[in-house]
């Protein structure tokens, strides 16, 4: 069964004049957190993963799988919900090590998420679907999308890679989050120096929305970090499986984003030349978080409906 939820409302106060504008305000959650959690199913797959997930909106609706980054949750695309047409089937996953699913020792390969995606639709029944991914889960999207093409309709990518050639001169990340987590120790802290840099944002974002989104990254053990960075984020045949990729794909990034930066865009439109590509001026790596209106309003019109 299909859960709609509950969307509220804020106002915004008016800038007073002639005094210099303020930065913007970050754009209020029309969602209740708790509810959210709340929503949350989870199923035994056929590899031993209990996975937990949701569904929004139309139950006969287009599927659209949502697969959210590293450290996250299905919380990750709390903030552009509301803005999501309302006849998609929005199908939001914990991906395994995160959230409500389970956070076994092994296995964090990108195929290991890929195959629990195919097995959650196939225990709903889907058949093919769009798949919208983010960061960790953008390179999930892409080996789904590799690997079960059949199952695959369209595809987007946001604040993702096609991995960097090892030729070539390597320039380092802004932000080199691999090195600053390989230090860190437990038990991990949501309000630590890393845990507040991890979730920062050129652009205001609900403050409620960062502190649960740090609290609960807090409580993933750090073997599942680990694990995932050694396993699921080494790249090293990203490159080499994206010539798979031929459904329809849309490329979103924030210009400011300090994780995948003009190297890792450049490397994903050379090996995707037809793709459509979005980039959104002054945002960071979670331009969904800053600018969800705009953002839902691309990907809708990408996947074949209007958005708010």
């Amino acid at each position: 069964m299909i859960v709609a939820a509950f969307l509220g409302s804020l106002a915004s106060a008016a800038a007073p004049a002639p005094v210099p504008a303020a930065p913007a305000a970050a754009p209020p959650l029309g969602i209740n957190l708790n509810a959210f959690e709340a929503m949350k199913k989870k199923v035994a797959l056929p590899d031993g993963i209990t996975l937990a997930y949701l569904q929004m909106g139309d139950p006969r609706g287009q599927p659209v799988v949502l697969i959210h980054g590293y450290t996250d949750s299905a919380r990750d695309w709390v903030p552009m919900l509301p803005y999501m047409p309302k006849r998609f089937r929005l199908i939001l996953v914990d991906l395994r090590g995160h959230g409500q699913s389970s956070k076994p020792d092994c296995c964090y390969d990108l195929y290991d998420f890929a195959y629990d995606i195919k097995l959650l639709l196939d225990h709903l029944h889907v058949k093919k679907a769009d798949i919208v991914g983010h960061s960790l889960g953008s390179l999930i999207a892409q080996r789904f999308a590799e690997t079960w093409p059949q199952r695959t309709k369209k595809v987007v990518l946001i604040s993702s890679t096609g991995g960097r050639n090892r030729c070539s001169p390597q320039k380092p990340r802004q932000f080199d989050f691999a090195a600053q987590i390989r230090a860190l120790k437990p038990p991990l802290k949501a309000n630590s120096p890393f845990m507040i840099a991890w979730w920062s944002s050129p652009t205001p974002v609900n403050r409620q929305f960062i502190r649960r989104e740090r609290e609960d990254a807090a409580k993933i053990p750090l073997r599942v970090w680990i694990a995932v960075l050694d396993q699921g984020l080494t790249l090293a045949n990203v490159h080499r499986m994206l010539p798979r990729l031929k459904a329809p794909t849309l490329l979103i990034w924030g210009s400011k984003d300090p994780i995948m930066g003009p190297e890792d865009r450049a490397s994903l439109r050379n090996a995707l030349p037809h793709a459509q590509v979005k980039i959104f001026q002054g945002l960071g790596h979670n331009p969904f978080w800053e600018q969800p209106r705009a953002v839902a309003r691309v990907i809708a019109k990408f996947l074949g409906g209007a958005g708010r």
